[in-house]
């Protein structure tokens, strides 16, 4: 993988740098097109693309003020499904989240170079993900008001959170997860803030680029201390990869429902998470390298790379769909199994169906070189892959809920306009933070870069 892409970006390239260039101009060449992409006037399609993400994210002020009016009972949420469209927005975030972190510190720490074209703006998106995540459990109290009740201190009431709830595990492993993502997020970009800084014309820039930079100045000491403070919190940020969804697979493999009490979601849970993390990246990079003139950064190769990645945990997903069946069948337990069928043959089929269209059948075509080496149609099957990483979330917590062990307490299910809005809401939120992302900060890394290219590497045949 890595040598078919280091291939692709050392020629045959229409806006490569590696065709009779100096190792200099290569360099340079990089540096002006990442930092042209925050410093020049930007295309004008940024500005109504900004505008419809500022649209949307006004559905999410609107709806959340009248949550806060009228309570959760303006969702469609009934007493046999308390979870429903808020819980299912939250796993399906933080799955997003995901891909981040693993691109970043797992693919750092296994030295694979060909993160380092995607790996600042997939940090970027984990960080956006993770917001957006955080805002469902929180409005889903019905109170967010008390929300700092969570937070483990003492207090004249004698109140402490109830540490044995995985509830509470996941307030402290998304907000562990959440800083550390910012802070390896950040101090990747140092150097290359302080790139934008001496390149400003800007006196404004210049400034707000300084302050920054931290005053960095690019010598050999600086150099040294963050690359090691940069592999520390690589290796900081690996466990959390795996621990942040399997915690948030406790909050249902822990319960006495039939369909969540499994010993296989956390595994699952995880797998899903990456899959559904890396659409979500090709999904943002594939226009985004186009819009931006970055073919020459984020390659075809890299798009290729990702594809197999994601073929990888998205045939990891498939399995676990049909382990969960086998299970639920081979246990002899008779509601265990009466869920399942239900989730195929009962009045959320046509959930399940899309679930199992989405994840399983359409990655199967990243095993073709000639389906991979099509962006339009590696991007359309990614936007399925999305909508069908959303859509099992949705089967395994509404589905699961609708039919318990007591015909009596069956339920249905049915979103208002308000929980479509706050949906539609999130994704402003993400879609706003992410294009202020790319306007205003280096959406590439530039040292990186440059430090893998085949120009930082001459002579090396020779030995």
């Amino acid at each position: 993988m890595a040598s078919e892409i280091e291939a692709h970006a050392s020629g045959g390239d229409d806006h490569g740098h590696g065709d009779g260039k100096s190792a200099r101009e290569v360099f340079r060449g990089i540096t002006d097109d990442v930092t042209n992409v925050a410093l020049k006037p930007i295309g004008k399609w940024w500005y109504p693309a900004f505008g419809v993400a500022l649209l949307m994210l006004g559905c999410l002020v609107v709806a959340v003020t009248h949550l806060f009016r009228n309570g959760i009972g303006v969702w469609g949420n009934n007493n046999i499904q308390g979870w429903a469209w808020d819980i299912t927005n939250f796993v399906f975030w933080v799955g997003i989240g995901h891909a981040g972190t693993l691109i970043s510190a797992v693919l750092y720490l296994f030295r694979q170079d060909w993160r380092t074209s995607i790996n600042r703006s997939a940090e970027a998106m984990t960080i956006f993900a993770v917001a957006c995540a955080g805002i469902f459990p929180i409005i889903h109290t019905g109170r967010p008001w008390f929300a700092w009740w969570m937070i483990p201190h003492p207090n004249d009431m004698g109140m402490w959170p109830q540490f044995r709830s995985p509830l509470m595990w996941d307030v402290f492993a998304i907000s562990t997860y959440a800083t550390t993502s910012i802070l390896f997020w950040y101090m990747g970009m140092v150097p290359d803030l302080a790139t934008l800084r001496d390149r400003s014309k800007d006196k404004v820039r210049q400034v707000v680029y300084g302050l920054l930079s931290l005053g960095w100045r690019g010598s050999a000491r600086q150099w040294h201390r963050y690359e090691r403070a940069y592999l520390i919190l690589a290796a900081l940020s690996t466990p959390l990869v795996l621990s942040v969804h399997s915690v948030v697979s406790f909050d249902f493999a822990t319960s006495q429902n039939p369909g969540w009490h499994t010993t296989i979601l956390p595994p699952y849970f995880v797998a899903g998470a990456i899959f559904s993390g890396f659409a979500m990246v090709m999904t943002l990079m594939i226009p985004l390298r186009k819009l931006f003139k970055l073919e020459h950064i984020i390659t075809e190769a890299h798009i290729s790379a990702m594809c197999k990645v994601t073929v990888a945990t998205g045939t990891m997903v498939g399995g676990a769909y049909g382990i969960e069946l086998f299970t639920a069948w081979y246990s002899g337990n008779l509601w265990e199994w009466f869920t399942f069928r239900n989730r195929i043959l009962g009045p959320y089929a046509w959930a399940y169906f899309i679930m199992v269209s989405c994840n399983v059948i359409a990655p199967q075509f990243f095993w073709f070189k000639r389906f991979r080496s099509n962006l339009i149609f590696v991007w359309i099957l990614c936007g399925f892959i999305n909508v069908g990483m959303w859509f099992e979330r949705f089967v395994i917590i509404v589905s699961s809920l609708a039919r318990q062990h007591l015909p009596g307490a069956w339920g249905y299910f049915s979103p208002t306009k308000w929980d479509f809005l706050t949906l539609l809401g999130s994704f402003g939120l993400f879609f706003t933070l992410f294009l202020l992302f790319v306007r205003f900060a280096p959406v590439v890394a530039i040292a990186e870069v440059k430090a893998v290219s085949p120009a930082a590497h001459a002579g090396k045949e020779d030995h």
